[in-house]
């Protein structure tokens, strides 16, 4: 199956429910421009999404998004990102096979010579298992069930994200603290 099977922007059809390891010492990393295309892919981001060069750069990131990741995730993502900040998160990602990885993430926004915002850089290293299975997982099944909820896309990740906000106000802590906290 090559990424040109799955129409575009669409998910591919399939998981295999197994995991797609790669190791601790190991960096995944791509770049993409404003609009989220890759425009660079390491060989462990090749290796590890099961993808050719040629079936990664110039398309989409959110090629590799699993179904079981909340949207509400990429819009803080995004809305962080969009305020010139990095952010650090919890992401589930599929791989062409279908296979699913977990990985702690660190995107950045690129800049120009004259500090504006050109593109993205994400640095991506295996995530710890305890807190993806003990917290993160348990987090986005609730995230995702509100989701779900809802019969229209943004109606859901505003509830999501009210959800989330909620969460992060009970415990008197940003989304940025609760992930370090881990």
């Amino acid at each position: 199956m090559s990424v040109a099977d799955a129409p575009p922007g669409k998910a591919r059809p399939f998981l295999t429910g197994a995991e797609r390891p790669f190791h601790d010492d190991e960096i995944i990393v791509t770049k993409t421009d404003k609009g989220g295309r890759i425009t660079y892919a390491n060989r462990t981001f090749l290796r590890v999404a099961a993808l050719s060069e040629a079936d990664a750069l110039g398309k989409p990131h959110n090629l590799i998004r699993h179904p079981d990741m909340p949207r509400v995730v990429f819009k803080l993502l995004w809305d962080t990102l969009g305020t010139g900040n990095e952010i650090f998160a919890y992401v589930l990602n599929r791989a062409l096979t279908g296979d699913h990885y977990w990985v702690f993430a660190h995107v950045t926004p690129s800049r120009d010579t004259g500090g504006n915002i050109i593109g993205y850089h994400s640095s991506r290293r295996t995530a710890d298992k305890r807190i993806v299975n003990d917290i993160i997982s348990p987090l986005y099944k609730q995230l995702l069930a509100e989701e779900a909820k809802h019969s229209r896309i943004r109606e859901g990740m505003a509830a999501s994200e009210a959800m989330l906000m909620g969460l992060l106000r009970d415990r008197g802590v940003s989304y940025e603290q609760l992930i370090f906290s881990l």
